[in-house]
């Protein structure tokens, strides 16, 4: 059943044949000339492969996973090496624009020129982001890449060690006549389980349509040829003399072998049995994934503002399912010449506004302490005016008395010019009191 797939191997698999030249390849940095380790290329004889057959890799975003599978002689491909994904950023679910962090899902093809041997990650090679897929659905972004120096903004980021075996890879099948190799990126591995976990998923149909092109490999074991219309991936189509396909008009009238035809009948009913067992049982609770293209713009937004240097959250935003947007509480910003930049500015700019708010304050303390002192030489004004008052009172009083004489009265008998007097001081101190009370004395 699968002689004929594996003879018509190179056309579904979009591989050619034709020898890279050699100003793709000369300039490779020491790294990049690493052979492989000898078991590796023990196992790959073992298996019926050459060292320079074609090669293609699958990528598991969930299981952490870099695959990387090889031609063996019946043109059908095994898996010879498997890696554990030292950094992936984003969330599950496809990348949707520049800035979401998001490392890429769907079907990829790497050609020579996208090898960077000088890379300032260690070695890297360039996934081919955006494709027909992407752009017909007006996604954005650029350089994303498989890479070493295990750290990412959207890539998918390997140990150094790592990065020299995978690009060896590549290399070595070019180096063979291949001219463009398959990768292919999926969220999780597609099985029924996992299918199950993610139904209500909102990207739960851009899976199900990747899962058609993962089904296609797991039933032949050769990279399926990918095209894409109507805005959606098609694959091992085969259109009808004359068509093409257009990625953002109708599919053509195409055909597919009979005998692929008749084994994606038998496995997808394999599959449907398994899911429907997988709806019902007890499964782990999914992993976060992105909500959609709104999701991916708030996070593009904190990108940006972060390339400029200002202060955002430490991590991404983001999107609920209520639609309210998270944010971690803590605060930073990049540090490069763009964020010491912003920083710098940031710095100045609170050194004007204490400096003003000195100015202002110093202001504020000199009318203060003025107004404090004129108060003072009021009251002290004030209260000498009525002293004066009071004193002229006691003197007038005094004037006015009569004089007193002398007679013979009994012991206990007041005299009454000392009463008056008495009177006169006693309305004198009741004079001066109120005044000294009304003027604040």
């Amino acid at each position: 059943m699968f002689a004929k797939l594996a003879r018509t191997g190179l056309l579904i698999a979009a591989l050619g044949v034709a020898g890279c030249n050699d100003s793709s390849m000369k300039d490779f940095a020491p790294s990049a000339n690493n052979p492989l380790p000898d078991k590796i290329l023990a196992d790959m004889k073992a298996k019926g492969m050459a060292r320079t057959s074609p090669v293609m890799a699958r990528i598991f975003k969930e299981e952490g996973k870099l695959e990387i599978w090889k031609a063996k002689t019946s043109g059908r491909y095994d898996m010879v090496a498997s890696y554990d994904i030292c950094k992936w950023s984003g969330k599950l679910g496809p990348k949707y624009t520049e800035g979401d962090r998001q490392a890429p899902e769907g079907f990829y093809t790497v050609r020579p020129a996208q090898m960077n041997p000088r890379s300032s990650y260690h070695l890297s090679f360039d996934i081919g982001y955006p494709n027909a897929y992407d752009r017909a659905n007006g996604r954005t972004g650029t350089n994303l890449m498989v890479h070493g120096a295990c750290s990412s903004s959207g890539c998918y980021s390997m140990t150094d060690a790592q990065i020299e075996q995978i690009y060896a890879f590549g290399r070595d099948a070019f180096q063979g006549g291949q001219t463009e190799f398959q990768i292919q990126a999926f969220p999780f591995r597609m099985t029924a389980a996992n299918m199950a976990r993610y139904r209500n998923d909102p990207n739960y149909d851009f899976w199900k349509m990747l899962k058609v092109g993962y089904d296609n490999f797991e039933i032949t074991k050769v990279p399926p040829k990918v095209d894409v219309c109507e805005k959606r991936y098609v694959f091992n189509q085969v259109a009808a003399d004359g068509a093409t396909f257009n990625p953002t008009g109708a599919c053509p009238a195409a055909t597919q072998p009979d005998s692929l035809k008749t084994a994606y009948s038998a496995y997808q009913s394999t599959y449907d049995a398994a899911f429907n067992g997988a709806v019902k049982a007890s499964v782990p609770a999914p992993r976060p994934t992105i909500a959609g293209v709104k999701e991916a713009s708030i996070v593009s937004d904190w990108s940006k503002r972060r390339a400029r240097g200002e202060r955002v959250p430490i991590e991404p935003p983001s999107l609920n399912a209520d639609g309210s947007v998270s944010e971690t509480a803590r605060m930073g910003r990049i540090d490069s010449p763009a964020g010491r930049k912003m920083a710098a500015i940031d710095a100045e700019k609170a050194a004007k506004r204490k400096a003003e708010q000195q100015r202002l304050a110093a202001i504020e303390a000199a009318k203060a302490e003025k107004e404090a002192a004129r108060a003072q030489a009021l009251a002290e004004k004030e209260t000498a005016r009525i002293n004066s008052l009071a004193e002229e009172e006691e003197a007038r009083a005094a004037a006015e008395a009569p004089v007193a004489t002398a007679t013979i009265a009994s012991p206990p008998e007041v005299a009454p010019a000392e009463k008056a007097a008495n009177a006169d001081e006693s309305r004198v101190t009741k004079l001066k009191n109120k005044l000294l009370g009304m003027f604040g004395g």
